[in-house]
């Protein structure tokens, strides 16, 4: 039995894991990936990470790992299938059969970025196809990008960029923009922003790095070449908690319910990072929601005793 069960092992999981190892607590990290560190592992560089501009994301996420190493954390590789929920015990069922036992639980899961799947994709991630405006648009200070998306998100991007790139073409695949009116005012504001309606992305190219993308007409069919130096993807977020949404409310697009003290509405059990319901989900807010979930921990462990 122990006092702490974190699932995931991305920056929210290992905060949490040296900030419940310092807290005495006995804690098993049950991580996905034989390796730890989440998404950040596939950022090339981490440029708004407060201290360390300029890090490889690869290096943060072993630096992260090591930290929680040296804390003393154990760590499980295994898929989790299912949590089940009792007054005084959660259980943890992977998928090889086994079933870990701890009087409270953090769920740090974290989220994944929807994919186009155009074919380029998966080749530029890191060499000019971004999932991060806010992340990663500094890196294309006076170049000429292009956002996929119509929802609230891309339109917030688009804006973002439109401050430090020389041109932003806001791609979607319909005639009207989803994101709220505020918004899409805003933007029709920016005088370097042009959206291209009736668009769908159908590839990306380049040579070592991006250079541009092939867009389908959805109307008539007719396909173009637009040069960019920077694609930013803004069609969704798809939150990994399958295996435990009956157990622990989420909203309608499947994010845990849980505040800044992340606890959610079932006793004894946490989430921490891009997996709860929250309005910036970046490294260092990921970090921080570690160390307020091992403190909620703390107090839930002390008032069973």
């Amino acid at each position: 039995m122990y006092d702490l069960i974190i699932i995931g092992s991305g920056p929210a999981g290992l905060s949490a894991a040296v900030y419940g190892r310092r807290a005495g607590l006995e804690l098993l990290v049950i991580e996905e990936k034989p390796m730890s560190g989440g998404q950040v592992l596939n950022t090339y560089e981490v440029d708004n990470y407060l201290g360390l501009p300029g890090m490889n994301g690869f290096d943060m996420g072993m630096k992260f790992r090591e930290h929680a190493d040296m804390a003393g954390a154990s760590f499980k590789t295994a898929s989790v299938t299912e949590i089940c929920d009792a007054p005084d015990a959660k259980t943890v069922r992977t998928a090889d059969g086994t079933a870990y036992e701890a009087r409270a639980l953090i769920l740090a899961t974290g989220a994944e970025h929807k994919l186009l799947g155009a074919p380029g994709e998966e080749e530029y991630k890191g060499r000019g196809v971004s999932y991060c405006a806010t992340c990663d648009g500094a890196f294309f200070r006076g170049k000429d990008v292009a956002v996929v998306g119509g929802g609230d998100v891309a339109v917030e991007d688009a804006i973002y960029l439109a401050r430090m790139c020389n041109k932003v073409r806001l791609i979607h695949r319909r005639d009207s923009l989803r994101a709220a009116k505020g918004l899409q005012d805003k933007l029709t504001a920016c005088e370097n922003v042009e959206i291209l309606w009736n668009k769908t992305v159908q590839d990306i190219h380049g040579a070592g790095a991006l250079e541009g993308v092939t867009l389908l007409d959805t109307a008539g069919q007719a396909s173009e070449e637009l040069p960019v130096d920077g694609l930013f993807i803004a069609v969704g977020m798809h939150p990994n908690t399958e295996a435990f949404r009956n157990v622990v409310p989420c909203d309608a697009s499947g994010y845990v319910i849980a505040g800044e003290d992340c606890a959610t509405r079932t006793e004894g059990i946490f989430a921490a990072g891009d997996v709860r319901t929250k309005q910036v989900r970046q490294i260092i807010t990921a970090v921080a929601d570690g160390a307020c979930a091992v403190a909620s921990v703390e107090r839930y462990l002390t008032a069973k005793r």
